[in-house]
Formats: structure tokens, sequence, C-alpha cells
């Protein structure tokens, strides 16, 4: 199977969940389950990864701290191959409030380094080693997109949340092969979707929490996927990188758009029945599984 390297995305985060979202008034909330744990977009791409066997490597930065500690540890409990940086500005934490619908608060209460020192022999190196590279949209990973041209590698990526023109973007939108985002804040995503493949993307693809997903291939195909309901929600953290993980792990198997598709659909519906970035049980087997148990019969 081909190498995936990760770029970017490991925070050590505090999850709140609430029955509803706050209003925005003055109040005391007196009970609320909580806990902390990893992280942010690159942690979750890679747990999912490693899970499914993708041979891959993840690249981030943390802070010389017992945070960035506590994240080491658990990459090395979840064997993860991570490589890291230091940044001065120490790791990157986030506080997120989750609600019975899935819908999310997410506040940055530390942020990490736009520019910081990279070992980029190194970098190079693992870039010049791996047959995909997943850019995501953390700000220190821009200094590394002159590699990725440099080396020819194809480059994915997940917008998350964009809402067709924040200028953040740009720049990963201008490399990208391979498009990721959410309709959570397009009006239309559709005319964002094909603005991409007109611009020479090779396939883009946007979720829509509940309403499934959808994608549009390089020839002009549509083709759109359902949710599968009967996956009892938990927790909607990780739910977009399971998705995104486990589309990845289709496309390396080289199945269909359609059966990519089903593989997100079916990673993202484990991992909202979990508190953490990606379901326990997933695997290659419980993926495969699965995929029977749901879509053998069309």
């Amino acid at each position: 199977m081909l190498n995936v390297l990760v770029l970017g995305g490991t925070t050590f985060d505090s999850v709140i969940r609430l029955k509803k979202l706050p209003e925005p008034t003055s109040q005391t909330i007196h009970s609320a389950p909580f806990h902390e744990t990893v992280g942010s977009t690159g942690a979750g791409k890679a747990l999912n990864l490693r899970k499914l066997n993708v041979p891959s490597v993840l690249h981030s930065i943390i802070g010389n701290d017992l945070h960035g500690e506590r994240i080491i540890r658990f990459m090395q409990q979840e064997k993860v191959d991570f490589v890291y940086d230091i940044d001065p500005k120490g790791t990157e934490r986030h506080i997120n409030l989750m609600d019975e619908e899935g819908n999310r608060i997410s506040i940055f209460v530390t942020q990490s380094s736009d520019k910081p020192e990279l070992d980029l022999s190194r970098l190079e190196k693992l870039i010049q080693g791996c047959d995909v590279v997943v850019l995501n949209i953390i700000a220190y990973t821009k200094q590394l997109i002159l590699l990725c041209q440099k080396h020819k590698k194809p480059i994915w990526t997940d917008l998350h949340d964009y809402d067709g023109s924040n200028a953040y973007h740009e720049d990963f939108i201008e490399v990208a092969d391979y498009i990721f985002m959410s309709s959570d804040n397009l009006k239309d995503y559709k005319s964002v979707m094909r603005r991409f493949i007109e611009a020479g993307k090779q396939l883009v693809v946007c979720t829509h929490g509940k309403g499934g997903s959808t994608a549009l291939t390089k020839d002009g195909h549509w083709i759109h996927t359902g949710i599968i309901p009967g996956y009892p929600f938990r927790d909607a953290n990780g739910a977009g990188d399971s998705f995104f993980s486990g589309f990845l792990y289709g496309y390396l198997q080289n199945r269909t758009t359609e059966d990519c598709l089903r593989f997100g659909t079916i990673c993202a519906g484990l991992c909202i029945t979990s508190a953490e970035l990606v379901h326990d049980e997933l695997s290659e087997r419980v993926l495969q599984s699965e995929y029977e148990k749901h879509y053998s019969k069309q």
C-alpha cells in the first residue's frame, strides 16, 4: 500500500459535553461531562490510518511542556509514527463544547506558532519517501508547500468549514490535488466544488453531517452517499477526520469513488459512537465487515 505523510495538527484538548450549546447570556452550568484528550485534525487522521494499517507518518509541532509530553506518550501508546518539532509558544490547546446534536464550539485557548523553526532536512526526507501528502490547514505547514511541489507529491487537503472565500485557505486550495470540506458554512457548496474542479483538481468531496456526503470527480460526475442511521450518537469530535481517512483508505485500495465514500461514512459513523477521535475497535476487518453489513446488497 502507498505511504502517507500527514502534515500538521496535534493539540491537547478539554472536551465538555452539554445537552445544548449555551445561549449568549450570563449563566452557570452546574454539571457537564468533561475529559481531556489529544485532538486536532492531524492526530485524528493519523490515528484512523494507523488502525486501518495504512503506512503513515504524522509530523506536527508541540511544546516542550507537559501537554506535549502527553501527546508523545499517547502517540507511542497508539503506535503512531510521530515526528515533531518544538514550538516555542508551547503545545496548542483547545476547549471544545459539544452538544447532543453534534454541534461544536471550539475555543483556541493557546495557539501554535505560524512559522516555527523546523528541521527541514528531516522533513524533506519524509516528503521524498511518501506517496501521498495530507497537508492540513495548520499555519506552519505552509512552509512545506514548496518541498511537496519540488518532489511532485499528490497533495490532499481538508478545508473543514470553509466559507467559500476565506483568504487563509487559498495557499492550500492552490496546491491541492484532492480537496475535502464540509458544507457547514457554504450556501451553495456545489458551485464551490465545480470551481475547484474547473481549476484542475482531481476530486472534491463535501460532507454534510447528517446529510451524508457528495463527491465531484474530475470528469464532472456527481456521487452522493447518505449516512448510516444505525450508529448511536455519543460525540461528533473527530468524525470528519475519520471520514477523510476511510475515504483515503479506499482510494489506496483502488476502490471506486462510491466505495471510498462508503468507507468514509462507516469510519465517521463508528467515530460518533466514541468519545475519542477514532473508534477504539476500528480495524480493516471491522471496516470490511461493516461494509458487507450495510452495502453488500446494493
